[in-house]
């Protein structure tokens, strides 16, 4: 069965776009057929982050309008097989946003793809809700940091009245930090109210990659692709012991 999920944040900086590609990149490794949408109207970054900039002509908003059908509007990665992007538009369309389309579309990308991630734009606003009304999980992405981990929390309040399948995902995470604060993963799953989906290290390599135009799984197998990998495979429905980190 098809499953579609918003990955989201309370706040900016936690690296959300990032896992998203990731996750998805590792996904159509592992033999699926992905669909990433950015929902981050404005502020899209996906494309950089999958390596496929200036590559899709048409966006969600061309579809939801129905300006263009999906298959058109979906661009095919050229490297990872299986995997395929919407991108978002550069600026606000005129009219409104509807949900009942969004829903639609992804009713319709469940029928070619086995995930659908949608990478929602961080807090509360209107293309959050957007990307959520046709979700069927939640992944909430934070860092250690107090106000983050807050901000995950109140994300978490709203979510619940809806959709009850909501995971955390503690990103970016320096070792040396967390004993400096004397905290622990447990604690920040404490703070947001969530069980544990995956934990990915701070690595230097995603930003290196992104600004390269390259998705960091073709590029290397350490650090952050692995804890990318070991959540795609969580996503499968196997057990993956967390990943430890020094």
């Amino acid at each position: 069965m098809s499953t579609a999920i918003v990955i989201t944040s309370g706040k900016g900086g936690t690296g959300k776009t990032s896992l998203t590609g990731g996750v998805a990149s590792c996904l159509a490794a592992l033999g699926r057929q992905v669909l990433c949408i950015d929902m981050d109207i404005g502020l899209r970054n996906l494309d950089l982050t999958l390596g496929m900039s200036d590559r899709a002509l048409m966006d969600f908003t061309d579809v939801l309008s129905g300006r263009c059908t999906l298959e058109r509007a979906a661009v095919s990665h050229p490297v990872i097989q299986g995997l395929s992007l919407i991108t978002a538009p550069v600026r606000l369309p005129q009219e409104p946003l509807s949900e009942q389309a969004m829903r639609e579309l992804i009713r319709q990308a469940k029928q070619r793809y086995d995930y659908i991630l949608m990478d929602s734009p961080a807090g509360l606003g209107e293309g959050f809700r957007l990307a959520c009304c046709g979700a069927d999980r939640v992944v909430v992405v934070s860092t250690t940091d107090a106000s983050a981990l807050r901000d995950a929390q109140r994300t978490v309040t709203i979510l619940r009245e809806e959709l009850p399948r909501i995971h955390l995902v503690v990103n970016r995470v320096q070792p040396k930090l967390l004993r400096r604060l004397h905290t622990t993963i447990d604690d920040a799953m404490d703070a947001a109210g969530l069980p544990l989906l995956g934990v990915v290290p701070e690595d230097p390599q995603v930003m290196l990659c992104a600004n390269q135009g390259q998705p960091l799984i073709v590029r290397t197998s350490r650090g952050a692709a692995i804890a990318y990998l070991n959540i795609a495979r969580r996503l499968l429905g196997q057990r993956v012991p967390v990943m430890k980190l020094r």
